[in-house]
């Protein structure tokens, strides 16, 4: 089970890397220890030989035929003669046979060989004193050491690398144990939140790391989830409620009619409950057209628009009751469904006209690549605090207004949601003396 686990695949795979990484490094240590080792060996050996024939070659007197040890490590030496007999020996080597039967010959002075001896092996170098045919020949030689006798030198390594990949899987599984903890304890905090209850959140780690930006993400969008269920909720109320409104009314009549035929003023009947039918049609194709559209639109069905000739073509099939002042820029295009945009500049007409005292003015134009369609009215100023509010739905900044000039409350809500779905923004700018409702989207660059 555990190697099912993030943790435990990570520890597994760095130790299997600090294997394959340590057991190589291990044998190529060993092997150039053992070479090493032994090339020193050789070289004290051949330093004590040739020393001792220089000295021999000069003349020197071993007194009682014995040799002075001239290196610790080098305590076995002998000197022997064209007849094969020792003739001077280390106090080491007096009581030992002849050291080898290597005899270098004069054009190859040196030799350097490992035999073995009296149950012993050795690292021995024989050197011949001159070139002469009856020169003599020194033996210079050591136990061979133990490190190169025997394999302790590969099982001290062999324990070692097994201890560091032991060690590297221990420290991996408790660094990576520490490192997920605050994961496991985001996964169970989540685990505690329920649809009903979208206010908890995940505790964030200190600091600045990935974690940290996890747990960031993980509360923004509990966060999101948070206020989408809080809008639905105020959007099913607000909905049932403006939908109630009509049908009650619708209702009421009905049954007046059907307790008083006689008293029924047919004409006005009809007249009314066709309004109540209108105010619902208008509530449901609002409702259908924001569950539509959605928090993006879909590629395939934008297309280049010229957002200045949109506006023309949409005000020449308008009648308002107050005349609509134009300063279009022509070639402004943007990238988006034209119902949708002209759903927009629609509800945001139609909100100006109900505000208006005297005019409209309707405006498009091109700042550092962003198309900017503007729609002012010279009605009454939008308090800053409540320009954000105004955008939520079935929301009436004057309560005394009728339902009928206020519309279903749904215009401006739908407006921002489609500048949302297309990448732009809806905002409401500073206006002297009325209001200002400024659309920005993406823009190509003005046409030539």
């Amino acid at each position: 089970m555990w190697a099912r686990s993030l943790r435990g695949r990570v520890t597994l795979v760095t130790t299997l890397i600090a294997a394959v990484l340590l057991i190589p490094f291990g044998i190529g240590a060993v092997t150039v220890t053992r070479a090493w080792v032994a090339a020193s060996v050789s070289r004290d050996t051949r330093n004590v030989a040739e020393r001792i024939a220089t000295e021999t070659h000069a003349g020197a007197l071993w007194r009682g035929g014995r040799i002075p040890v001239l290196d610790p490590t080098v305590p076995l030496i002998q000197i022997v003669n064209p007849h094969g007999t020792v003739s001077a020996a280390s106090d080491g080597a007096a009581a030992m046979p002849r050291l080898s039967d290597l005899w270098p010959a004069p054009d190859d002075r040196v030799i350097t060989a490992r035999p073995c001896v009296s149950r012993m092996c050795l690292y021995l170098t024989a050197v011949r004193v001159s070139l002469e045919p009856d020169s003599s020949v020194v033996y210079a030689g050591r136990r061979a050491p133990a490190v190169l006798n025997d394999h302790t030198l590969e099982t001290v390594a062999a324990i070692e690398i097994a201890i560091l990949i032991g060690i590297t899987g221990w420290a991996t599984w408790m660094i990576m144990g520490r490192a997920l903890r605050p994961v496991a304890a985001m996964r169970a905090q989540l685990d505690e939140i329920n649809a009903s209850d979208l206010s908890r959140r995940v505790a964030q780690p200190a600091g600045d790391d990935e974690l940290s930006g996890l747990a960031a993400s993980i509360n923004g969008t509990l966060a999101r989830l948070e206020r989408s269920s809080r809008q639905q909720r105020q959007f099913a109320s607000d909905a049932s409620h403006e939908l109630r409104t009509p049908i009650a009314g619708l209702r009421a009549q009905l049954e007046s009619a059907q307790l008083y035929p006689d008293d029924t003023d047919l004409e006005a009947l009809v007249t009314s409950a066709l309004r109540d039918t209108d105010r619902l049609e208008a509530i449901i194709t609002d409702l259908l057209l924001l569950a539509r559209i959605g928090s993006r639109v879909d590629d395939a069905a934008k297309e280049w628009l010229d957002l200045g000739e949109m506006v023309r073509e949409e005000l020449s099939v308008r009648k308002d009751r107050v005349p609509i002042r134009l300063a279009v820029e022509d070639g402004v295009l943007v990238q988006g469904v034209r119902l949708q945009l002209a759903r927009v500049l629609t509800n945001l007409l139609d909100n100006a006209e109900r505000h208006a005292d005297r005019y409209v003015r309707v405006s498009v134009g091109c700042e550092d690549g962003t198309a900017v369609l503007a729609v002012e009215n010279d009605g009454a100023e939008i308090a800053e605090e409540d320009r954000e509010r105004i955008f939520e739905r079935f929301t009436r900044l004057d309560a005394a207004r009728s339902r009928d000039a206020g519309g279903t409350g749904l215009g401006l809500a739908i407006a921002r949601d489609v500048a949302v779905a297309h990448g732009g923004e809806l905002t409401v700018e500073d206006c002297q003396g009325g209001a200002r409702f400024v659309l920005r989207l993406p823009s190509a660059a003005l046409a030539e």
